[in-house]
């Protein structure tokens, strides 16, 4: 059994149709696709892909699925749905595209619906037909989406899915930060199979005793976010990315259809046909633009400035009005307001120590921290708007809200 090195978990065995998997070329493709985008210019440390990702993934899922079998918590649970959901965490991120979220800010389909004909076609599609079922592909794409019925569904897709578990710590890790500390044998150990209290639907839920694990991964996702990835100079990156690309797009450059077959180095390579532009020669040159102006999602409330983080041709043409209202030419300034719903969410069973299943969504329980309110108040915290400009200088900050709520 192939035994492969990994830097946060060690030894990962892979085997058999897993292998094969591993091996096939749009699993490889993620091998250049960095996990975390352009966060290598702030963070050296930071160019590991969303291959090494979704092998760990794929590693902590095998392991909550054997804890949870030495449990006796799958009974119910078939042997096919067992391996489905550990095939699963291997393949979620395969629809990704170069330099990770960044492009799904832009408007073009969510990786997860990309994911589509990865997985139910080509070479990954007849390997799950083959080693897993006929309808394996589409079983799984369900897991990946958050759609499945199989009580398994949580462990891919959901407020504690071992996804998140790995990317904290892998994240934390390669970028030398002390933020991704999570009590993962806790977590992992108090996860069980019960009967959801509104559905009556087998699900994945937790323990009252691994309360103290899900707060460490609530902070741990919020110091992430906080100070790595919505960190001020990895935005600045990102938002000079978004318009590269969103360029690149306009003038038929790049066509969005291409975009997920690109590797990171592959699509930075079809945007300089024809001569790189003044935003790629920045982005590798690390000439990343400044902050001009900021201010935190907490105090913009009664604002209406959602529109920031979905509706690119409004924000072109607002970034572009107001670097001509201070001297600036198109593109040389630039809005960002990231958005995640539900990035600190919380939705899942509670087994209390009295057996008493509820959903752990609005109210917390007595003795314990208010998981889902503070969740909502470290969003807002970790959330801010920012104007960037490709040179130093400082706009006033009323006189910018004005205008981009005006916009």
């Amino acid at each position: 059994m192939p035994t492969l090195r990994d830097p946060l978990w060690n030894n990962i065995r892979v085997e058999g149709p897993y292998l094969r998997l591993l091996d096939a070329a749009p699993f490889q493709r993620l091998r250049y696709v960095r996990q975390l985008g352009l966060a290598h210019l702030v963070y050296p440390g930071a160019t590991h892909s969303r291959f090494e990702h979704a092998l760990g993934a794929f590693h902590l899922t095998r392991l909550t699925v054997r804890a949870l079998e030495d449990a006796g918590e799958l009974t119910a649970v078939p042997a096919l749905d067992r391996r489905l959901v550990e095939a699963a965490a291997l393949l979620h991120d395969i629809g990704h595209y170069p330099f990770s979220h960044a492009l799904e800010e832009i408007g073009v389909p969510h990786h997860e619906e990309v994911a589509a004909s990865l997985l139910c076609e080509g070479p990954v599609g007849a390997i799950l037909r083959e080693d897993f079922a006929p309808d394996a592909p589409e079983r799984i794409l369900a897991l990946v989406r958050g759609t499945s019925d199989s009580p398994l569904q949580g462990l891919i897709s959901g407020s504690i899915d071992l996804d998140k578990t790995d990317y904290l710590k892998r994240d934390a890790m390669m970028c030398g930060v002390a933020y991704g500390e999570i009590d993962v044998e806790r977590l992992r150990h108090a996860l069980c199979i019960v009967r959801a209290p509104d559905t009556g639907a087998l699900a994945v839920g937790i323990r009252e005793k691994g309360l103290s694990a899900l707060e460490s991964l609530l902070f741990a996702k919020y110091q992430m976010y906080r100070n790595v990835y919505w960190q001020h100079a990895v935005r600045s990156a990102t938002a000079m990315y978004k318009r590269l690309v969103e360029d690149g797009l306009l003038t038929g450059r790049v066509h969005a259809n291409a975009l997920v077959g690109f590797t990171d180095e592959g699509l930075l390579d079809a945007l300089t046909v024809g001569g790189a532009s003044p935003l790629l020669t920045a982005i590798r040159e690390r000439r990343l633009f400044k902050r001009a102006c900021e201010a935190p999602a907490a105090e913009l409330t009664g604002i209406d400035l959602e529109w920031i983080a979905e509706d690119r041709a409004r924000i072109r043409i607002a970034e572009d009005a107001l670097a001509k209202t201070h001297g600036l030419q198109p593109g040389e300034l630039l809005i960002d307001y990231p958005r995640k719903a539900r990035m600190l969410g919380l939705d899942l069973p509670l087994v209390t120590r009295d057996g008493t299943v509820r959903r752990l969504t609005d109210s917390g329980i007595a003795g314990a921290i208010n998981l889902p309110i503070l969740a909502d108040q470290l969003y807002q915290s970790a959330r801010w708007l920012r104007v960037f400009t490709v040179t130093r200088c400082e706009l006033p900050r009323e006189a910018v809200l004005t205008a981009l709520a005006g916009a």
